[in-house]
């Protein structure tokens, strides 16, 4: 049987490519997503990659990944990485390990992205590695 790693992105992330590429990169979140999909195959797992500007949709698809037998979740959470207690809450909840990634590093950025509450509660936080950083994420979650 073969592993499903949930990625799951948060929003604005369906911007990606668009919205400020000095900070972010020029590579759209289909970009990654495609990549991603080699790297899985070549890999052996399998990915549900999904994409949702509402906070809800994470927790549901956070308590779907573990009622699923999901291996693995990455997770870049966006904006609600500073603000989601409710996301932060949702993967302590869950025995399914979540790796959280971050394009950038939050703490070289703004002081308000300094607090980070969904890498509180992951197994591993992967950060300022651009689109890389979810290559390095699946190659983390397939380990686990």
């Amino acid at each position: 049987m073969t592993k499903t790693i949930f990625v799951l992105n948060g929003p604005n992330l369906n911007l990606l490519g668009r919205r400020e590429p000095e900070i972010y990169g020029r590579e759209s979140l289909d970009d990654i997503a495609a990549a991603m999909t080699v790297h899985a195959a070549s890999l052996g797992v399998d990915l549900d990659i999904r994409q949702s500007n509402h906070e809800g949709h994470l927790i549901d698809w956070l308590h779907e990944a573990q009622a699923t037998g999901a291996a693995a979740v990455i997770l870049n959470a966006g904006g609600y990485s500073h603000t989601s207690v409710a996301l932060h809450d949702a993967i302590k909840a869950i025995a399914t390990p979540v790796i959280a990634v971050h394009l950038t590093d939050p703490l070289s950025r703004e002081s308000f992205r300094h607090i980070d509450f969904v890498a509180l509660a992951a197994s591993q936080v992967i950060k300022g590695h651009g689109a890389a950083g979810y290559m390095l994420a699946l190659d983390a979650a397939v380990l686990l």
